[in-house]
């Protein structure tokens, strides 16, 4: 609530959404608004962040190398990516040179290839950090040369809408989670827009197949999830929910809607609130 409180504040922000949960122990927090003062609000949030969260003692099923994360600036309208990706090179800086944390630019913003994918830059996590940044290729773009003591690394970039997409199985079998996300992970032959990990609900009793859906009109939300439906069924579980972290762009429920119930001759045009709000 501290956190989020640091967006509430901000003049010419808007507060969207924001979500936690105690097995993850993430939150995901979505704001918008002129970018300047997003720029602002993100900079607050990611201080406020490291004076309340302690790596050296966090623990969670998601996985993670800062106390702020990752932060994605996403051009909703007026605003072109490359704009974005000027803003996330400001905002990185800031955080690099006023919070003393090491900042990696990725997506969009990545300095070189292999910073691209976040996966890649937050692999070994916090704990790896202090040897991963040693080396060239993941030297931090700005901020110090080592992470952070407690708020380790945060990444910032420029990126399209992502979809935080996660199935859950009647089973607490992990291994079978994990061979179902391995069977959908665009890197080990699954779909290509697709990332996916094979998580605990200790609270539930049950597990998950936690998704990134990082281009949706590429690799849409109903394909990924009957292959988990097929997939499940092979090792006798079943399905329970699914839930989406964040916000969702309508037209990914939309195609959804519109390939489970084959209509016909059907376009985001025919949606109500699409015809009241426009564009």
């Amino acid at each position: 609530e501290c956190i989020v409180d640091e967006v509430r504040k901000q003049e010419g922000v808007k507060l969207l959404d924001y979500s936690m949960d105690k097995d993850h122990n993430r939150s995901v927090v979505t704001f918008v608004g002129e970018p300047d003062m997003v720029i602002e609000a993100a900079f607050n949030a990611c201080k406020k962040a490291a004076e309340l969260i302690d790596l050296r003692t966090h623990k969670g099923e998601h996985p993670r190398m800062g106390a702020t994360d990752v932060i994605p600036l996403i051009p909703i309208k007026n605003i072109s990516m490359q704009e974005c990706v000027e803003y996330s090179k400001k905002l990185a800086k800031r955080i690099g040179e006023e919070l003393n944390i090491p900042v990696i630019l990725y997506e969009k913003s990545a300095s070189r290839p292999e910073r691209e994918d976040l996966a890649v830059i937050r692999k070994g996590e916090f704990e790896g950090m202090f040897e991963k940044l040693k080396q060239e290729e993941f030297k931090p773009d700005f901020g110090p040369d080592q992470p952070h003591e407690s708020a380790g690394v945060t990444a910032v970039g420029a990126r399209m809408p992502l979809i935080a997409f996660n199935v859950n199985l009647n089973t607490n079998n992990l291994d079978i989670a994990k061979k179902i996300a391995k069977a959908v992970r665009g890197k080990s032959g699954g779909f290509k827009y697709c990332k996916a990990l094979g998580f605990e609900l200790k609270e539930r009793n049950i597990v998950q197949v936690s998704m990134n859906m990082v281009d949706y009109t590429k690799t849409p939300l109903y394909r990924v999830f009957q292959v988990i439906e097929n997939e499940a069924n092979r090792y006798g579980v079943n399905v329970v929910g699914s839930e989406i972290v964040g916000l969702v762009p309508m037209n990914a429920l939309v195609d959804t809607a519109d390939y489970f119930l084959k209509l016909e001759d059907f376009s985001y045009d025919r949606v109500l609130e699409n015809k009241i709000y426009g564009d």
